[in-house]
């Protein structure tokens, strides 16, 4: 049963066009990610679809009685009234039910007449009428589906009792998300779910969604979350969307496919019509009759055939290198003893040691609270240690990226903002800095203040690229990235000739560059780390799940989180396995079919030059090349379209 229908959808704002006649419908227990660069419309979609924005044109249809939720990317303070602001987290989550608070208060109210008037029959009937419905509602175990929600999502029992104006931007919008999930609606509205989460939580996230009964749209540049949690996926490109079945990879080996076949149709097309109109002028150019018949007969064909339009490139993805400053010495940094606690707090670190060495591809994990980014501000001296010390090495020079983007600032536009870092560039060497970063045109006098989180997650990496730097310290750099975005990025670091230190729960990137894993856990479960030396390139995220698994043996740990995170790790694996096997099949096939082709083509070029001979004058020969060349091109539209 079809719960949610967009038809025709088309949002401009004056002359710039945002979505354009957007179509698409989605059954009850669909499952779909909305993908596509940053600024695409995917926010846009979901507002339109919530009715929080007007369409320019077409319309929404959502079925009968169905209940719509929404957590909104960065903006999770606008899900919450002033009564929730007073709360604690825990009463916020009460707050997402207020019907069964309200039957709840009733029901005790009742329960006090009762006791006062035991015979009052009005009330009996009204009280045994609610507790029913009260009861069918949920309302007995509400209250613990809100704890046990928050608790999974990195709230524990004080966290839970902490004023909600206490709470960071991270928490609310984890906050939010556990209501949204504890409300379960008909059709969820999920925008950019698993930034602020640690890996751990996105872990239990994923097993939750995966198994959602109810109508769910996600927006994620996570790959691996993506082709965990969805069977469908919308692919947003040039105001557009078409959409596909089946999760991240899979859409996007048939969006290849298909652009692949688009481009080869027009090119195809192209070429037959070149070919049929140097035919056109040859005949003419001979000027006899039949010529002349036989012209005018190719012409009405050609006027007849249905142009093909040309495919519309696809975004410019960003490119980037990171500058190298030269070597630094063997030992980059070197930690001992460190400890550091937060004044009034216990110990967040203690005795921690460890080397980071030149050209380490050093990742930091860890559940929320365990202290990495504490970690990092004091490697960079923005902290100082309670005890032990930090040594930096021989030579050492940093770069840092900030998860916040805090060093960007908000009066500045995104030309200045650049220009005033290096001003010994020329503005035509800081705008094609900005180029490489998708800011193009009257994008550079943007406002820093008015940017997208990975608009300015872009202006920072576009900042931190032209530093000079052996050392870069990154705390989750692909938060707010595009999927294309995310890949240039992966693809600068493997090349980058230095050290990297990073916080991180992107698991692509930790298991495509990872060479060392520093597996933190927080001071509420005894602190302390493990220091993990990856074997196999590429295989960091497989090989932390397989490390995790043999501690959690050898100490005893049963938990579902552990088992859920060991199983991705093991899905990853298995995954890139099928992928390779597949991947090199295919590339042998793909070398027959061009080997096929381009014998085809040769023959089909004979036959032209023939017909365009003597055989122009022989219509039996005419026919017989004809039919043949018409066999060859339908062999090679074939292999067109596989290749």
């Amino acid at each position: 049963m079809l719960a949610l229908t967009v038809e025709n959808l088309s949002l401009h704002f004056g002359t710039t066009v945002i979505l354009d006649r957007v179509s698409f419908s989605l059954e009850e227990n669909d499952r779909l990610g909305v993908i596509g660069v940053n600024g695409c419309g995917k926010s846009s979609l979901f507002r339109l679809i919530t009715g929080e924005q007007d369409a320019t044109e077409g319309a929404v249809y959502i079925s009968k009685d169905k209940t719509v939720g929404i957590l909104r990317q960065d903006d999770a303070f606008l899900d919450f009234s002033e009564e929730d602001r007073e709360a604690t987290a825990l009463e916020v989550m009460y707050h997402a039910f207020p019907h069964l608070l309200k039957a709840e208060a009733r029901l005790s109210e009742l329960e006090r007449i009762l006791h006062e008037s035991e015979g009052n029959s009005s009330a009996v009937s009204e009280y045994t009428s609610l507790n029913e419905r009260f009861i069918a509602e949920g309302g007995l175990e509400f209250r613990g589906r809100c704890a046990s929600t928050l608790q999974k999502m990195g709230f524990d029992t004080e966290a839970q009792n902490r004023p909600f104006s206490s709470l960071s931007g991270g928490q609310r919008t984890r906050l939010a998300l556990s209501r949204e999930l504890c409300r379960e609606p008909d059709i969820l509205l999920l925008d950019e779910p698993t930034n602020h989460l640690d890996m751990e939580t996105l872990v239990w996230l994923e097993s939750y969604l995966s198994g959602y009964k109810k109508c769910l749209m996600v927006i994620s540049h996570d790959r691996y979350f993506l082709d965990r949690v969805t069977n469908k996926t919308l692919v947003i490109e040039n105001h557009r969307a078409k959409l596909y079945n089946g999760g991240y990879t899979k859409s996007m080996a048939q969006r290849k496919t298909d652009r692949e076949i688009e481009e080869r149709h027009y090119r195809n097309q192209q070429k037959e019509i070149a070919r049929q109109e140097a035919y056109i002028a040859q005949q003419r150019a001979w000027n006899r009759e039949r010529n002349i018949i036989a012209a005018e007969s190719r012409l009405k064909l050609l006027d007849k055939m249905e142009k093909l339009e040309r495919p519309e490139d696809a975004p410019k993805s960003i490119r980037m290198s990171f500058a190298y400053s030269g070597a630094s010495g063997n030992e980059v940094m070197n930690i001992r003893d460190l400890g550091f606690s937060y004044p009034g707090s216990p110990a967040l670190l203690s005795d921690m040691s460890f080397t980071v060495r030149r050209g380490d591809r050093l990742f930091l994990v860890g559940p929320n609270g365990c202290g990495k980014s504490t970690l990092i501000k004091l490697l960079l001296g923005k902290l100082s240690v309670c005890s032990g010390y930090i040594e930096a090495g021989y030579n050492v020079r940093i770069g840092y990226y900030d998860q916040e983007n805090q060093n960007l600032e908000p009066s500045s536009t995104v030309l200045d903002e650049l220009w005033n870092t290096y001003r010994q560039m020329t503005e035509t060497e800081i705008r094609s800095t900005l180029a490489l970063f998708r800011f193009i045109g009257d994008d550079v006098y943007k406002q820093v203040s008015e940017l997208s989180g990975g608009e300015r997650a872009r202006l920072t990496l576009s900042k931190l690229i032209l530093k000079e730097t052996n050392l870069l310290v990154l705390d989750e750099p692909t938060n707010h990235l595009d999927v294309g975005s995310r890949e240039a990025l992966e693809e600068a670091l493997e090349d980058y000739e230095g050290t990297l230190v990073t916080v991180s729960h992107d698991r692509y990137l930790i298991e495509k560059l990872a060479t060392r894993i520093i597996d933190m856990r927080p001071a509420s479960l005894g602190g302390g780390f493990h220091d993990i030396s990856i074997t196999h390139k590429g295989e960091g995220y497989t090989e932390l799940c397989r490390e995790r698994e043999r501690l959690a043996l050898l100490s005893g740990e049963s938990s579902e989180t552990i088992a859920e995170t060991v199983n991705s790790g093991k899905e990853l694996y298995l995954k890139k396995k099928k992928e390779t096997a597949a991947e090199r099949n295919a590339q042998k096939r793909l070398e027959k079919l061009r080997k096929e082709a381009e014998k085809i083509e040769a023959e089909i070029d004979e036959i032209d030059t023939e017909m365009s001979g003597d055989a122009a004058y022989d219509y039996v020969k005419l026919s017989e090349l004809e039919e043949k060349k018409n066999a060859l091109e339908e062999r090679l539209l074939e292999i067109y379209e596989e290749i």
